[in-house]
C-alpha cells in the first residue's frame, strides 16, 4: 500500500474515531479496494463496521435492496445506483456513514454514454438523503480503480468534516 493510500486511511481513522462514527462501504468495480485501504490501519475495528462487494446486479438487491427497476431504468452504473447501495449499506449495518462505488474500470464494457472510466460515488449519513458524483477516470482498469477509491475515501473525508 502506497503512502497517499495509508495517508487516507490514518485521516479516516482519526476523524471517525474523533466522531465516534462507525463506516460501511458498498464496492462494485473496487471490489472491496476501499475497504482494504480502511482496513490497513491498525484499529481500525473501532470505524469500520462493515464493507458490501457487490459485482454482480444480483448481489446489490439482494445484500443492499437495490431496486432491480433502479437497475433496469438507470444501469449498475448510476448515481441512482450508487445512491441506493449506499442508503442499503447503512439499512443492513450498524454503521453511521457510508460510502458507495460503482463503475466501468475497463477494459471493455463501456458505451458512448458511460465511457470506460466513468465511476459513480455516493455517501449517505444515516437518516439523510445521500449526496452522489460521477467522474471519468483515465487510464488502465488498476488506474480508474484506484483513482475511484481515493476519490471516494476523500469524499468521505470531506463530508465528515461538515457532519
Amino acid at each position: 500500500m502506497d503512502s497517499e493510500l495509508i495517508a487516507l486511511s490514518e485521516s479516516l481513522g482519526a476523524a471517525c474515531r474523533q466522531r465516534r462514527l462507525l463506516l460501511a462501504t458498498a464496492e462494485s468495480c473496487t471490489g472491496g479496494w476501499a475497504a482494504q485501504v480502511i482496513t490497513h490501519t491498525a484499529g481500525s475495528s473501532e470505524w469500520f463496521e462493515r464493507g458490501f462487494v457487490t459485482y454482480a446486479n444480483e448481489a446489490k438487491v439482494e445484500m443492499l435492496g437495490v431496486r432491480p427497476e433502479t437497475l433496469q431504468e438507470f444501469g449498475a452504473v448510476s448515481q441512482e445506483t450508487a445512491a441506493e447501495m449506499a442508503v442499503g449499506a447503512l439499512k443492513n449495518s450498524k454503521a453511521m456513514f457510508s460510502l458507495a462505488i460503482t463503475g466501468i474500470a475497463g477494459p471493455t464494457g463501456g458505451s458512448p454514454g458511460k465511457p470506460v472510466g466513468t465511476v459513480c460515488f455516493a455517501w449517505c449519513r444515516a437518516g439523510t438523503f445521500p449526496g452522489t458524483e460521477v467522474k471519468v477516470f483515465a487510464g488502465d482498469r488498476e488506474a480508474v480503480r484506484r483513482q475511484a477509491v481515493i476519490h471516494a475515501l476523500r469524499g468521505l473525508l470531506l463530508r465528515l468534516d461538515i457532519a
